[in-house]
Formats: structure tokens, C-alpha cells, sequence
């Protein structure tokens, strides 16, 4: 079954919640994150001035990216966080001082809502989204820790096909920063895999500013972790999803439970 989130002052009293934990009891040694889930905007905001075309697209948020984060939450038996607002309200996977966090501008499209914002208007939504999402992590988090475990922190994401003209070949990208316990033998596993073509900090890095929660949740507590990218054109459908997630389940679960992965890191 899964727990809800309570509404803050952003949300009326009968929208969906900030956040989403699936799975809550699931015993894995894992916690599941997808910031980036839903495309949904607060009815207080309106459309945020973004044509309705544009909010489908990935600016909004991660095409596929909730439905493979619940299949692994399904497959390996584990908790889940899944944001229920869109990256364009504020995106929760990105440090409070970032120009990205509530963009004015998204991949050529004019986010209007955005472009005048008080510090109120920042505050409000920070209270309602960012915040809450953050703490059920956390909750999720300490709850492991409180069991006896060392959770491995997985986040969930999902890119574009093709940017700026560059049409990009990865069929999977794995994000990470200092800690390459848990993505390095990932990224080996993976490149095992006959015609799979994984990106080592491709399309993005975990180094510049895209591993805002990864940092947060694992990296600074000294916890494992990765972020895991899968471009969006192989999980559009229900298909495409129970491939890529049973592939990335068959992966995973070689490696959760090792124990040089699962520990604190000394000096975190």
C-alpha cells in the first residue's frame, strides 16, 4: 500500500500530494527516488504560462521515468519516493541556489510563471514541493539506517533522444560523483549487455549540479548510490518499460546486498 504525503499551503486540500512513497515496507536494502515524475502543476499556478504542447514534452518532466522507478520498486522489493509536481514548478533535484530550479527559460520554451517570482512565491513553493519531497527521503532513508541497513540510494531519470540537434546514442546513461562503489560495477554489468550502449556521466554528470539529491541523500551521509538515466523513446510505453526496468532489476540485484558496497563510507 502506498503512503501520501499531507498537502502544504501551495495545494489545495483535494489535489494529489507532494510526494509518493510506494512500497514503503519493501525489505531491499535500496532506496528508489524519481524527482522528475510527474508534469503536473499546482491549480494555484494555473498552466505557468507554458503552452499545453510544451508541458508534455521533457522539459516538464521524465517521460517513463515514475513507471520504471514503481516496476523496480516491484521487482527488487523496495521503498520508492516519487515526486508528484513538475520540474518546472521547481525541480527537485536541484540546489536552492541553482537558475534551474525554477527555470525561466526550458530548452527554448518561456516558463512565464517563473520569470517574476517573489521571494514569497519561491518560499511557497519550496514549502509545498521541495521540502516535503526531501524529508520523505530522508524518512525513508533513516528507516533503513534504523533497521540495521546501509541503503543504497537509486535515483531514476530519463532523456531526451535528441538535444540541440545531436541525436544522442546512449541507450542508458549512469550519473555519479566520488563514490564509484555501487556505478562502476553497474556500468560494467551493463556494458555486458549485447547492443546496450550506457553512457558513463553521459548525457549529463553527476559532477555538475544533476546529482542535487544523489549529493543530499547519499554522497554526504557516505551511502552508495547512483543516478540512472534511460532515454525516453525506449520506456514511452508499458512495453519498452517492463524491458528496461527487468533489465536494470537483473543488474541491480547482482550487486544489492554486496557488503563492500553497502557501508558507510569512511569520512563522509
Amino acid at each position: 500500500m502506498d503512503t501520501l504525503a499531507s498537502p502544504a499551503a501551495l495545494l489545495a486540500p483535494d489535489e494529489p500530494p507532494a510526494v509518493t512513497v510506494v512500497n514503503p515496507h519493501g525489505p531491499a536494502p535500496v532506496v528508489l527516488l524519481c524527482e522528475h515524475a510527474a508534469r503536473r502543476v499546482p491549480a494555484r499556478l494555473g498552466t505557468l504560462g507554458v503552452p499545453a504542447a510544451d508541458m508534455e514534452r521533457h522539459i516538464a518532466w521524465d517521460i517513463g521515468a515514475e513507471a520504471v522507478t514503481r516496476a523496480l520498486a516491484r521487482r527488487l522489493d523496495a521503498p520508492a519516493v516519487i515526486a508528484g509536481y513538475s520540474r518546472l514548478v521547481v525541480d527537485l533535484n536541484r540546489p536552492l541556489d541553482s537558475a534551474t530550479l525554477m527555470p525561466a527559460v526550458s530548452d527554448g520554451t518561456p516558463v512565464l510563471a517563473n520569470q517574476a517570482l517573489t521571494d514569497g512565491d519561491r518560499q511557497a513553493r519550496l514549502d509545498a514541493l521541495f521540502h516535503p519531497y526531501h524529508a520523505a527521503v530522508a524518512t525513508c532513508v533513516d528507516a533503513k539506517r534504523a533497521a540495521g541497513q546501509t541503503p543504497a540510494i537509486i535515483s531514476v531519470h530519463s532523456f531526451t533522444p535528441v538535444m540541440n540537434g545531436f541525436q544522442r546514442p546512449w541507450h542508458l546513461g549512469v550519473l555519479w560523483d566520488q563514490d564509484g562503489r555501487l556505478p562502476l560495477p553497474l556500468l560494467e554489468l551493463l556494458r555486458a549487455l549485447p547492443g546496450v550502449v550506457v553512457g558513463d556521466n553521459v548525457p549529463y554528470s553527476g559532477r555538475d549540479g544533476h546529482g542535487y539529491t544523489l549529493k543530499t541523500h547519499s554522497t554526504r551521509p557516505g551511502l552508495p548510490g547512483v543516478l540512472i538515466e534511460i532515454r525516453q523513446d525506449l520506456i514511452g510505453d508499458a512495453v519498452g518499460v517492463e524491458h528496461w526496468s527487468a533489465l536494470l532489476a537483473q543488474a541491480l540485484g547482482q550487486l544489492i546486498g554486496r557488503p563492500d558496497i553497502h557501508h558507510v563510507l569512511a569520512g563522509a
